[in-house]
């Protein structure tokens, strides 16, 4: 067995940005850029005014002086004429500030009578005014090839004068889960048959991740009826199994498709839930064969396919985030395995404590779906007591 480190640098060896396309920002949210996004213009494009007050020189500002007001200016609405020395206008926030002003003075710092107003004592010492170019110039480059696009980013890209923007492709995941006894949600169940679900569970983590899920028919455990699906499901970007992945009579994965184009890379990982993993290329398309247990799927999900996916989607295919956690209670020492516990992580007197559940056996999936993280314990980790620190993956 291979350590989870090991399987995930050879797991994400087997892939590759699958390529980019131009799409409108208004479904660019999740996509990771495919090229540098440039400002298209610079932003403020004048100097503008911060607040509502008056634009002056900043020179001619004192408490008790007296100016004549000769216009004013709004957003959209600039005022067309000279300011001289003596003058001011009216101006509210962004509208452009005249040339040869430099300060705006705020509405109450000012007593207006007529066309006259005067500064009155202990006046905001601050310009109030944004320059041009303050938040980015045309030619800056806002975002760099690989940046994943939030909602502030897409905010950005529109101020910079982009409606469009070149990012990786979604990619494409094809789900095969194999198995005599899976019937599908709904459908009537044989005498020992069991209902497949982390099919559906695995594509719904494949959609959240930004890739695209398709989930073929289930696999009857015949080679030739086997391969035909699998062989299809190679069509994709990422070919994922479900079960069949270990070694006894009816695990034919690795019978039904050697030498029909699959090359396996890895087999079985030092991990707990998800011993038996696998992953290679069928036809050259990367394949990732997951345990046929739901719990260890959908671990195995979190912990290898979210980084494959993340590097076919044109990101960095980082291991799951971990934090650190108090432990809420003592937990014996780890095995050989490194052991992902289901568990609950709460806010406790400000604290962010981790309680594992008393199970975890694989076979519970409700724990898994009640759980909000993942407690890591390292290969061989020793006794821990309540109180001390652990890593967590937040679910």
């Amino acid at each position: 067995m291979i350590t989870v480190d090991e399987a995930r640098a050879r797991i994400l060896s087997l892939m590759a940005p699958v390529g980019r396309e131009t799409v409108a920002i208004t479904g660019a949210v999740g996509r990771v850029l495919a090229q540098d996004v440039v400002a298209r213009r610079t932003q403020p494009p004048f100097n503008a005014s911060a607040m509502d007050g008056y634009a002056m020189r900043g020179e001619e500002v004192r408490p008790g002086a007296v100016l004549t007001v000769v216009g004013e200016a709004a957003a959209g609405h600039p005022f067309a004429g000279a300011v001289a020395p003596g003058e001011t206008i009216r101006i509210f926030t962004g509208a452009p500030v005249p040339d040869g002003l430099d300060r705006i003075v705020i509405q109450e710092d000012v007593t207006r009578t007529d066309a006259r107003i005067t500064l009155n004592d202990n006046l905001d010492p601050a310009p109030y005014l944004r320059r041009a170019g303050l938040d980015f110039s045309h030619g800056d480059v806002l975002l760099a090839t690989g940046k994943r696009l939030s909602p502030e980013n897409i905010a950005l890209l529109a101020a910079a004068g982009h409606a469009f923007v070149a990012v990786y492709r979604k990619p494409r995941v094809t789900l095969l889960a194999t198995g005599d006894e899976l019937a599908l949600p709904g459908d009537p169940l044989g005498e020992g048959g069991i209902v497949s679900s982390n099919n559906f569970g695995l594509a719904a983590l494949v959609e959240t991740l930004g890739g695209i899920a398709d989930i073929l028919p289930i696999a009857p455990d015949e080679p030739e009826a086997l391969r035909q699906l699998a062989l299809e499901g190679a069509q994709a970007d990422l070919f994922v199994t479900l079960g069949g992945a270990s070694v006894g009579d009816h695990d034919l994965i690795r019978p039904a498709l050697t030498g029909h184009g699959l090359e396996l890379d890895l087999y079985k990982v030092a991990m707990r839930p998800g011993k038996p993993l696998m992953a290679g290329r069928l036809n050259d398309t990367p394949m990732l064969g997951l345990p046929g247990n739901p719990v260890s799927a959908m671990v195995c999900g979190r912990v290898f396919l979210a980084p494959a996916l993340a590097v076919l989607a044109g990101g960095q295919g980082d291991a799951p985030a971990m934090g650190e956690a108090i432990l809420a209670v003592d937990i014996p020492a780890n095995g050989p395995r490194e052991h992902y516990m289901r568990s609950c992580v709460r806010l406790d007197n400000g604290a962010q404590t981790v309680t594992p559940f008393d199970s975890q056996d694989s076979a519970r999936l409700a724990l898994l779906s009640e759980a909000n993280a993942l407690m890591v314990r390292p290969v061989n980790d020793p006794a821990r007591k309540a109180g001390e620190r652990v890593c967590v993956i937040s679910l």
